[in-house]
């Protein structure tokens, strides 16, 4: 019986800090997003050597700055971002998931999606939401030893970075989160 109230109080306070947290982001103004993706892509363009070549070779780059995630055993991720298309911001977007499993407190990541091609785009474009493993697979890129990506190699339509204020994140999946327009 204690065990079980022990785990329903963490659980309650899990969700209260994870509701807070999404509340905060939910805040966030279309001129804060915009500053924050810039310090996150500027934090990608210092870690990886090439990142601005990639970039340069995208169709649209999709940036998350902040994706807090928190849970006891179930869990749930919420960020907001922006779009550039071409360099012109093209919208906003939040990413919402969540997961069952073994997992206990609070992390927040960077996300970093980049189209590299025009139906990659569009696909992404012509819905109202876009649930990554279902409407279209994101690759999670892997940066080499040196913080090089061998972009002439790349051949999937849809990319990704997970990163952290530590570097690089690995061994991480993206799917079944859903991205959404905002307005902003």
């Amino acid at each position: 019986m204690r065990a079980i109230r022990f785990l329903l109080v963490a659980f309650l306070a899990v969700t209260a800090v994870s509701f807070h947290s999404v509340d905060t982001a939910r805040a966030a103004s279309a001129a804060a997003i915009d500053a924050d993706a810039k310090v996150t892509l500027d934090q990608f363009f210092r870690r990886v050597i090439n990142g601005r070549d990639l970039a340069n070779k995208a169709e649209a780059i999709l940036v998350f700055p902040s994706i807090v995630k928190a849970g006891i055993g179930i869990g749930g991720e919420y960020g907001e971002g922006v779009m550039h298309v071409r360099g012109q911001t093209a919208g906003y977007f939040n990413i919402i998931g969540a997961s069952i499993g073994f997992q206990l407190g609070i992390q927040t990541r960077s996300v970093i999606i980049m189209f590299m091609t025009p139906a990659a785009l569009a696909g992404f474009q012509s819905r109202a939401g876009f649930e990554i493993g279902v409407d279209g697979s994101v690759a999670l890129i892997t940066v080499g030893v040196a913080g090089q990506v061998d972009t002439n190699n790349i051949l999937d339509p849809i990319i990704g970075f997970v990163f952290n204020n530590k570097g690089l994140m690995y061994n991480l999946t993206l799917e079944g989160t859903k991205i959404t327009r905002i307005r902003r």
